[in-house]
């Protein structure tokens, strides 16, 4: 591992990462990598997660292509030096931000969607400048070998390197000194990444879950609601981060809500949910177990039914559950849905704000006043309003979590920004030295008063502009009164001399 480390540090270090052409180069090979290997791709996530290519290509590669192109279009202007506002001590200097790459940075992918979650942030690592490592999960065993086989027949094979393994390599792997990490996955394995950083004090992004609530609010449209909350819910057999966790209602909607979404699964997944296309299965027989305890003790209102031979659970809500029962005391991921009754809005504010802050927060209402005051009055990595999951989509919203649900963002310019340094620049000229006696020893209580109007007066530009044309008015004035004397001889003279040839010519 130390060698791998190092050989891709050594290729960052000649430089040829940095360059504009050289990073659009690799992210148009990366491009066509996905368009070339389209099928190798897909079959590879499907064999993973049993998930159709419709599926796998509207829920994973296009958003890559996508991705690819907003970062093409923006990038030359992302990587510019942006100017900085200035004093009245540096207006003549040169002053703005200069973003670099980090270095080398280690991509920790997740198996739930192995691909998109391995290859969106290294776009943005690529954009930045740097050189990469990608880890994607041991789980997703077909899609991380399919990673390790086609990125070094499309990409700089020094400065991008793909290494698998499970939790031995993986370990290894963190011993090594990176300028950056992200990784996605569980808050349990969050905070070894986190403590294997700090031995280097390496910055890291952690991308993390938690119980991301859903709160239907009594005056909003129920088949709307249900219909898109059944998608997001159920989408990936529940395996999606974002996917809401539980619904909090007011006790007269549950069995409205039971039964808009079991018509909802009827349509989306037809009558045998086991043999649709576009139901996916859990991802190993751990998690199958896992899921399956959660059911433990629960009133099941619909579904239930599993296989451990496929690893299949059905589509399953739960009514009037209990806030200290087991299925709410961890991440479900998985298709399990509790519904849990509360009173009113203030209630579903307290019950949400009285647990770790979530990774999203979805609010169902048609009254925007009380999805705002939701907004205003909790905390989570994202937010949206009358739909789920749809925030993920939008690269201009930064995607991340707070608190145990994550720290950081990328996605569009926010991954650029990740896995860049924000540097500050300032360049003066050797000359105007008088001003800076201001600076230098002996020091006096007029020199600190001429540093108080210098540095901490504001530049207004309206304004500047106005006592630069008064100090110019000054000085032509000055200029005029010294040498009035001088100015009114040289009039005369020239009127002289005008008056002499006017009579001349008349002879």
């Amino acid at each position: 591992m130390e060698h791998q480390v190092q050989r891709l540090r050594r290729a960052f270090r000649s430089g040829r990462s940095r360059p504009l052409q050289f990073r659009v180069q690799q992210l148009e090979a990366l491009r066509r990598m996905v368009q070339e290997r389209e099928r190798d791709i897909l079959a590879a996530i499907a064999a993973d997660l049993c998930k159709s290519e419709f599926n796998a290509y509207s829920q994973e590669v296009i958003s890559i292509l996508g991705e690819i192109d907003n970062v093409l279009q923006k990038l030359p202007e992302w990587v510019a030096p942006k100017p900085a506002e200035k004093n009245l001590l540096t207006m003549l200097d040169e002053a703005y931000v200069h973003s670099e790459p980090l270095g080398v940075v280690l991509i920790i992918g997740a198996w739930n969607y192995p691909f998109v979650l391995a290859i969106q942030p290294l776009i943005g690592a690529i954009a930045a400048g740097n050189a990469v490592i990608i880890k994607p999960s041991e789980l997703s065993m077909n899609t991380a070998e399919l990673l390790a086989k086609l990125l070094p027949q499309y990409l700089d094979q020094d400065l991008y390197v793909v290494i698998n393994g499970g939790v031995k390599e993986t370990t290894e792997l963190l011993k090594q000194r990176f300028d950056h990490i992200l990784y996605t996955g569980s808050t349990a394995v969050g905070k070894i990444i986190m403590e294997a950083a700090a031995k280097h004090l390496t910055p890291v992004t952690l991308e993390l879950g938690g119980k991301s609530p859903c709160y239907v609010d009594k005056d909003c449209d129920l088949d709307v609601a249900c219909r898109r909350i059944t998608w997001g819910k159920f989408m990936n057999c529940g395996q999606t981060c974002i996917a809401p966790d539980y619904i909090l209602c007011e006790p007269s909607l549950q069995s409205q809500i039971v039964q808009k979404i079991k018509e909802n699964l009827k349509e989306f997944y037809g009558e045998n949910v086991k043999e649709s296309p576009d139901y996916e299965r859990i991802i190993n027989p751990r998690h199958f177990k896992r899921v399956l305890s959660l059911l433990e003790g629960q009133k099941i209102a619909y579904g239930g039914e599993n296989d451990e031979a496929t690893r299949y659970i059905a589509p399953t809500i739960l009514t009037d559950v209990d806030p200290e029962a087991k299925v709410m005391q961890e991440e479900i991921f998985g298709p399990i849905l509790p519904i849990v009754p509360v009173k009113n809005v203030d209630e579903a504010i307290q019950f949400v704000n009285e647990r770790e802050k979530p990774l999203a927060f979805y609010i169902f209402s048609h009254n925007n006043k009380l999805i705002k005051r939701v907004i205003d009055e909790t905390s989570s990595g994202g937010v949206t309003g009358n739909d789920v999951i749809m925030h993920f989509t939008l690269s201009s919203l930064p995607f991340g979590g707070v608190g145990s649900s994550g720290m950081g963002a990328y996605h569009g310019k926010h991954s650029f920004d990740t896995f860049s340094h924000r540097r500050a620049c300032l360049i003066k000229s050797l000359k105007g030295e008088g001003a800076n006696k201001l600076r230098y020893p002996p020091n006096s209580q007029s020199k600190v008063d001429w540093a108080k109007f210098f540095i901490l007066k504001p530049v207004n530009k309206g304004k500047l502009g106005l006592l630069l044309l008064t100090l110019l008015g000054v000085v032509a004035a000055a200029l005029v009164k010294k040498y009035q004397a001088v100015l009114k001889r040289k009039a005369l003279l020239v009127f002289l001399v005008v008056h002499r040839l006017r009579w001349s010519s008349k002879q």
